[in-house]
């Protein structure tokens, strides 16, 4: 287990310092058996999860982690940095129901500050910032804020009171302010990259060490494993090369290569092993086996995606090494171009179209690349587009060419957009995303060299291959969300994200016999018990159904959803309670701690919802405290409504289980009303100027509703459209909305946007509905922007 040349070295630096650091410290202390298991606990936690870790997509982030925790622990042990603190860093709980007096922070960092304020070593930070908030903003609106001096009074902090200042100031820059820490606490080596040598990876390896690839979408990354085989006489030709990938019956071809190289001496590659998952314990033994008798030349090099049945015996004898695609539109589009050569221009006898399209297509496969990091609001889902799609498309794109007097504009756009890339793409709005770049990067403007495919970046005209990439060079602009047509608010979305996962994955990773390292304080059982004792203190009594049915003279469509909606949350409730309950006797010794209670206790200890409450619970991206005072403000909704069954004046969509109900129930209202049939019917969207508070009485004909945030854009209340985002600006609220039904014919889709509605950030299986706003803008720029309205953020 703790065998450090099982793991690649780009882990080793890092891991090689952890370990000594960590026995040299037990060394100088009090022998303490218990401690000796937590350091080599540690030590065997870190090394497992080099794998589980790095398939997240986020590998840059993933190397911070490891560096992250040696620093917070070697601290930790040596007395430097307080428990409490790194538990208040790594948890970030917020105060629930806080509106920001500065209009430099959101509510959210304001809950934060308020949070922090509460303990002592920061106290009064709250009314500092709002008696003195030039001097704050500053800091808040800086371009590196983590390398900015704090105000006098508060430069004297340490550096981890500092990130706890920090993760409420600006969450989005945290994995800058963290790896500078580390480079303070440890050294620059410990943040430096390094580049990877396939060589010095082989080198480790062994006939009992296997090699195992981490694939990621569009990499290759088999290609060094061929290349370094050639240069030491591993080839195909001399039939001592084995390339098996695996799928329907090649198993049997597997184990035939794996015997024969094992008694030869061989290199033999295994790929796509995540597909034959009934076949991976019968690899895993024969690995065993040949490991102890086998030819001193058999390597054994294996792929596959990121998975959760590959064996761990598997991964714990194998050298795991991820190869991330290139980052950037600019890496991309080289890379992309790099699959061709002058002889691929030459190729087709229309060579002007053919090149420029060639081109255009080189950009739209980087662009569809890149907004894969910017999460769901890239991409609803996650896709594999590879070099094979592009490749492919260019070879229809030369037979289409050849074979029509005119460029058929349309019929390639829908066989890239549908069939070549579509054929990824589960979701409907991923597909129109996807066909929209095309209509943008593949119109007949091209041809007369008037086509811009990004801010100030002209489509080329036909050049040769040297000078194409030479153009890229010259003419592409700085690195930007803007080049895929996002907002810089995108960027700013996805480095928070990445600083969650950042920090999630660090609370994780700490110590489970005590607080977050020693001296916590407060024990991990002790937390649990309190948090539950809260939480069922604040539940409420179920709603009696039985009295609320019997007050209902006529269940109209409102009713029937009131109704819905409080027989929904009786059962999360119900379950929370007798959850909290067992688990409450578990912990006195009165009941058997089962799986599920444990599972129950780590999830409170981590601030998580648990999985056994989500399962009848609603969508929700929030931590557990956050989710709790959102719980609660849904049951006041429920109470309220439920007291005389009358529709309220404005309705909190994003508080309900089931949203779309309320929606259709728009519909059937007017539709009885009318006599109209329901399905020919389709929601009017006026977005309103008014506030929750401003709004009186329920309108005589729809609903009223509110609690509605816009991802992407913003609503201009004055001009009464969508427009640009504000910078840092990341969700911003959307007035009260009218909703009423009309006929579908009627339905005026001129210079509007339809835009879609979510439950969450999450996006994709969210989805609840589509609204058709104003704009004045294409409705494209808002396609490619991915604005979307959220009923939570």
């Amino acid at each position: 287990m703790n065998d450090l040349s099982k793991i690649h070295p780009m882990y080793q630096f890092s891991l090689k310092a952890f370990s000594v650091v960590f026995q040299k410290a037990v060394e100088k202390s009090t022998p303490d058996a218990v401690l000796q298991r937590r350091v080599t606990n540690l030590i065997d936690t870190i090394t497992l999860s080099a794998f589980q870790y790095t398939t997240r997509g986020l590998f840059e982030c993933d190397k911070l982690t490891y560096t992250a925790q040696l620093a917070f622990q070697i601290l930790l042990l040596n007395k430097v940095i307080s428990p409490s603190e790194l538990d208040f860093l790594l948890r970030f709980p917020v105060q629930a129901g806080v509106s920001s007096p500065v209009d430099f922070l959101s509510d959210y960092c304001w809950g934060g500050i308020k949070a922090l304020s509460s303990m002592d070593v920061f106290k009064n930070l709250d009314t500092d910032i709002e008696s003195s908030p030039k001097r704050w903003k500053e800091i808040v609106d800086s371009e590196c804020p983590e390398r900015e001096g704090f105000p006098p009074e508060w430069k004297s902090k340490s550096g981890l009171q500092k990130l706890c200042m920090m993760r409420a100031l600006r969450p989005d820059r945290m994995t800058y302010a963290v790896r500078d820490f580390v480079e303070e606490s440890l050294g620059s080596q410990y943040v430096s990259g390094r580049a990877l040598d396939f060589a010095v990876s082989y080198e480790e390896s062994g006939p009992a060490t296997p090699m195992f690839f981490i694939l990621s979408p569009g990499v290759d990354p088999l290609k060094d494993v061929e290349k370094h085989g050639r240069q030491l006489g591993f080839t195909f030709d001399n039939r001592n090369f084995h390339n098996v990938s695996l799928g329907q019956g090649q198993e049997v071809v597997a184990e035939q290569a794996l015997d024969l190289a094992a008694k030869e001496g061989h290199w033999v590659i295994i790929q796509n092993i995540h597909l034959v998952s009934r076949w991976l314990s019968t690899l895993e033994k024969k690995l065993d086996q040949q490991a102890a008798s086998s030819h001193p030349n058999l390597r054994v090099f294996i792929s596959a995606e990121p998975s959760s049945f590959i064996p761990q015996g598997i991964l714990e004898n194998s050298i795991k090494i991820t190869n991330e695609p290139p980052t950037g539109i600019y890496a991309n589009l080289h890379k992309a171009l790099d699959n061709f050569s002058q002889e691929t221009l030459e190729s087709c006898s229309r060579k002007n179209e053919f090149s420029q399209i060639l081109f255009s297509l080189c950009y739209f496969h980087a662009v569809v690349a890149e907004r894969r990091k910017f999460g769901p609001q890239g991409w609803n889902r996650s896709y594999p587009f590879n070099v094979g799609d592009l490749t492919i498309s260019i070879n229809v794109l030369r037979n289409y060419l050849e074979a029509n007097a005119k460029v058929p504009f349309n019929e390639l756009r829908y066989l890239f957009g549908e069939i070549m890339y579509g054929g990824h793409i589960n979701d409907d709005w991923d597909r129109r995303l996807c066909c929209t770049y095309l209509e943008e990067y593949i119109r007949p403007e091209m041809m007369d060299g008037e086509l811009f495919i990004a801010p100030e970046f002209l489509l080329p005209q036909s050049l040769d291959f040297i000078a194409y990439h030479q153009y890229i060079d010259d003419n592409l602009p700085a690195e930007s969300p803007y080049l895929c047509g996002l907002h810089p608010n995108a960027e700013i979305g996805f480095l928070m994200q990445t600083s969650d996962i950042l920090f999630r994955t660090l609370l994780e990773m700490q110590p489970r016999d005590g607080g977050s390292g020693e001296g916590a304080g407060t024990t991990r059982e002790e937390k649990v018990r309190t948090l539950l004792e809260e939480i069922l203190q604040k539940l409420p009594e179920a709603f009696n159904l039985t009295e609320l049915y019997g007050k209902v003279e006529e269940r109209g469509p409102f009713v029937v959803v009131a109704l819905q909606e409080c027989e929904r949350m009786n059962i999360l409730t119900q379950e929370m309670k007798q959850s909290l309950r067992d688990l409450n006797l578990g912990l006195k010794g009165e009941l058997t701690m089962t799986s599920d209670m444990e599972t129950l206790q780590n999830a409170l200890y981590l601030d998580q919802v648990p999985d056994s409450w989500t399962r009848w619970a609603y969508p929700s991206t929030l931590s557990l405290g956050l989710w709790m005072a959102d719980l609660l403000n849904r049951i006041e909704q429920l109470k309220a409504w439920s007291s005389d069954f009358q529709l309220p004046s404005s309705v909190w969509l994003g508080g309900l289980f089931n949203p779309q109900s309320f929606l259709t129930a728009i519909m059937q209202s007017t539709a009885r009303r009318n006599e109209w049939a329901l399905d020919n019917m389709a929601l009017y969207c006026d977005v309103t100027k008014m506030s929750k508070e401003d709004v009186g009485i329920p309108p005589r004909d729809g609903a009223y509703i509110h609690g509605l945030f816009m991802e992407g854009a913003r609503w201009d209340t004055q001009a009464g459209v969508i427009m640009d985002s504000r910078l840092k600006e990341l969700t911003p609220a959307v007035p009260v909305i009218l909703l009423k039904a009309v006929p579908a014919d009627k339905q005026d889709s001129r210079n509007v946007y339809p835009c879609p509605v979510y439950k969450t950030r999450q996006r994709g299986p969210t989805y609840v509905w589509t609204f058709n706003l104003k704009t004045k803008e294409s409705p494209s720029k808002w396609t490619l922007s991915g604005v979307a309205l959220l009923l939570q953020t």
